[in-house]
């Protein structure tokens, strides 16, 4: 790894840090403000879902903190237990948010499709695309066509994040909409619950603008090298 791109890594990593940070201690402050109406995260999920005609989709808790997600392989949207059992905001809106990548699936949403068949791609390259772009670089003057194929590897990655960013940002939209004229979360409720789903899509913005800057630092570098 050349230096130029150590310390941009190293920048990325900081704020990515920083970014986390907020975003646990939002969760940790929301989560100990219980809704008004007493409802679960589990519960949210399932009345989401119900409005929504979506029945074929089943609300579980999986381990881990975080850990919330929606599998559209098998249709069911994982809770983590603080979620799933919990009746906080934080858990409301979590709930809601991954029902909204259900909604999504339902009604056929293209970018939402695009990401889940470039996840078996993503996979496969991620295993191998940090050992090729550094023995990419290391031969850089033997064998330039090594990194050049590290750099197509990681730009599947880089594709990936920027398709992830619409399929968040939308899942929060529905999840809030819902949120809000379910009157699931009242008014003093809401704009925290809205606050929570904000940082959390923060974390994936940090992590494409990562993948992007990288992106073109290894580039930069293999065109550099042919330009010689």
């Amino acid at each position: 790894m050349t230096p130029s791109i150590l310390i941009v890594s190293l920048i990325f990593v900081g704020i990515s840090m920083l970014v986390s940070m907020v975003l646990k201690n939002k969760f940790k402050t929301y989560g100990k403000l219980p809704l008004a109406n007493g409802m679960t995260g589990k519960e949210v999920a399932e009345k989401m879902l119900r409005e929504n005609g979506i029945y074929d989709v089943q609300v579980i808790s999986v381990d881990g903190f975080l850990s919330d997600h929606y599998d559209p392989t098998n249709k069911t949207v994982n809770l983590s237990p603080e979620v799933y059992n919990g009746n906080s905001i934080s858990s409301a809106a979590v709930a809601a948010h991954e029902c909204g990548h259900a909604v999504q699936h339902a009604a056929g949403y293209a970018w939402l499709a695009m990401r889940s068949k470039l996840v078996p791609m993503v996979q496969a390259s991620s295993s191998l695309v940090n050992w090729v772009l550094l023995i990419g670089i290391l031969m850089i003057n033997r064998f330039p066509q090594l990194l050049l194929a590290g750099i197509v590897l990681f730009a599947v990655t880089v594709l990936f994040s920027l398709i992830t960013l619409p399929v968040e940002f939308d899942a929060s939209r529905r999840a809030l909409a819902w949120l809000s004229h379910s009157n699931v979360t009242n008014r003093q409720e809401y704009p925290k619950a809205q606050d929570a789903l904000k940082w959390a899509a923060m974390t994936y913005v940090i992590a494409a603008l990562a993948a992007i800057v990288t992106l073109i630092q290894y580039i930069f570098i293999y065109t550099g090298n042919r330009n010689r």
